[in-house]
Parts: C-alpha cells; structure tokens; sequence
C-alpha cells in the first residue's frame, strides 16, 4: 500500500513504507545507474560503491568515501562516481550508519 503523507508546505510526497524509505531509496538509485553496486550485507549494510572501482587500474588511487544519517536521499549515495566518492555509507534516518557498515565500506575498497 502506498501512503501519500502530507508534506511540511502542503506538498505530497510518495513514501511505500516509512521503514523501508532508506533501502528503498538506495535500490532504486543502484538499479537507475549502472555504475554504482551496494555491497553484500545489504539491507541491513547501506553501502553503495562504484561498480568499476575493484580493478587493477585503481589499485594506486586513493578512496574516497563519505556517509551519514539518511533524510535526503540520495544524499551521499548520489555523489558516488568517476572523479567523485568512491563509496558512500548510509545510516537509517536522521541516524548514523552502524560502525560496522563504515568498517565494511573500507575495506571494499
């Protein structure tokens, strides 16, 4: 069921499942753009990367990876790309990712 919550400014929004927003989010954001990959773990690990970065060319560039709490996605996952974050860590909303997810963004890459 989809709910359309109302909105601070009286704006609608779409939302499937409150529970659900962030993993929604990023999996819609992975399946739209080819060049970005989440890691296993996922849902409960919200980690997105790029898909071509585990390669021999990229094994003397240095990683960048960024996160936060979620709220605004795609946030941080967004800016993940070519020339941009290697990797971005998502927390649950208005939260920060768990040390553990951090922990397995750094060594993904």
């Amino acid at each position: 069921a989809i709910t359309v919550p109302q909105c601070a400014g009286g704006g609608v929004g779409f939302i499937n499942s409150p529970e659900n927003i962030v993993v929604e989010a990023i999996e819609g954001l992975v399946q739209s753009h080819s060049h970005l990959c989440r890691l296993d773990g996922y849902p409960e690990v919200k980690v997105v990367l790029r898909s071509d970065w585990v390669s021999p060319k990229n094994a003397h560039k240095v990683a960048i990876i960024s996160g936060g709490g979620a709220g605004h996605e795609p946030a941080h996952a967004g800016f993940v790309g070519e020339g941009m974050l290697t990797a971005a860590v998502s927390g649950d909303i208005f939260a920060s990712p768990s040390a553990y997810s951090v922990l397995a963004a750094i060594r993904s890459v």
